[in-house]
């Protein structure tokens, strides 16, 4: 269980289960939306996120034709986006009150990002041993 939140706190949530795919996103829609050269994303099941009193839900905006996003109606803290269908929702990797275990493992449009950023990805996930007859 990882708990997360915005930063005036009005909004709190909950995810269970492990993080799956940290990754940054460079692309221009990304960095349009953060302002920032990067976003890093943590995907958890949908079905294991909780919104917590006392703020509830964020506010949803489409911003994709596929996928919407949820920000603090209060103070705007980018928090979530979903893809339509997607049994999977993104959070924001710094939302989360402890980030540990979401270092990156990729970085989506890094051709994209800006030229004097420098990256260091996390090492990627050693394979499983092979199990014995």
């Amino acid at each position: 269980m990882r708990s997360g939140r915005c930063e005036c706190e009005n909004i709190v949530y909950q995810v269970q289960g492990t993080p799956d795919d940290p990754h940054l996103c460079s692309c221009r829609h990304e960095t349009r939306i953060s302002g920032g050269p990067a976003v890093l994303w943590v995907g958890f099941r949908k079905d294991g996120l909780t919104w917590t009193v006392p703020g509830g839900e964020p506010t949803w905006y489409p911003t994709w034709p596929t996928l919407r996003r949820g920000f603090c109606p209060r103070c705007g803290t980018h928090l979530v986006s979903v893809a339509d269908d997607s049994d999977t929702i993104m959070v924001t990797g710094f939302s989360l009150d402890d980030p540990t275990g979401t270092e990156p493992v990729g970085h989506s449009h890094r051709e994209e990002a800006a030229p004097w950023m420098t990256i260091t990805l996390a090492p990627e996930p050693l394979a499983p041993l092979p199990t014995s007859p």
